[in-house]
């Protein structure tokens, strides 16, 4: 492929994202409002995602917990991929479908919610994980990829990224989480 051949495919993809992004702004604003609003009645946020999507929850989680673009109070948030001690503990003796299923029973409440970050939709350790938020009363939302895979349809409220390609998935829920955190912070002031 020529250079100018890279920077055109570029250029046409990056297009196709920001017409993506447009069309997702109601989905976003409703989750993001939603999200606000739990957090002002004193739930909190669980996130949870594998590979690069763990990286996304951990980030909305330290946001939240830390700071996005302002000093604000800290909000409850808790990254359920991040402490490497519980996950290969809940792994090892129940398996690594119950890694978050096991946290959301013990640390989700009813009015929390639960963030799932997923590119291909079919982690058998997220779907154990809206299931277990379901029977606490945990709103679950759910960032999908590609088709949305066995998850799609399984959450209260999700946002599909229709890509095939994992890397344009991953930065639209970038997108995502940011636009939620600047929501947040302006709501929180």
């Amino acid at each position: 492929m020529s250079k100018n051949q890279l920077v055109s495919r570029m250029l046409s993809e990056a297009e196709a994202a920001m017409a993506l992004m447009r069309r997702l702004v109601p989905s976003i604003t409703r989750t993001g409002l939603l999200i606000a609003e739990r957090l002002r009645k004193g739930g909190k946020v669980l996130t949870a995602g594998n590979g690069g999507s763990a990286a996304d929850a951990m980030h909305l989680a330290e946001e939240l917990v830390g700071r996005f673009k302002s000093n604000r109070k800290s909000l409850p948030a808790i990254a359920l991929s991040a402490d490497g001690t519980l996950l290969t503990c809940i792994a090892n003796d129940f398996g690594y479908e119950q890694v978050f299923s096991r946290q959301v029973e013990g640390l989700g409440c009813r009015g929390d919610v639960l963030v799932l970050f997923t590119t291909s939709g079919n982690s058998p350790n997220l779907m154990r994980a809206i299931r277990a938020a379901r029977k606490k009363g945990i709103t679950t939302i759910a960032l999908l990829g590609k088709g949305g895979g066995r998850l799609r349809g399984k959450s209260h409220h999700e946002i599909l990224v229709p890509s095939e390609s994992t890397a344009r998935v991953q930065e639209i829920h970038t997108f995502v989480l940011h636009c939620w955190l600047e929501m947040i912070e302006g709501l929180s002031r």
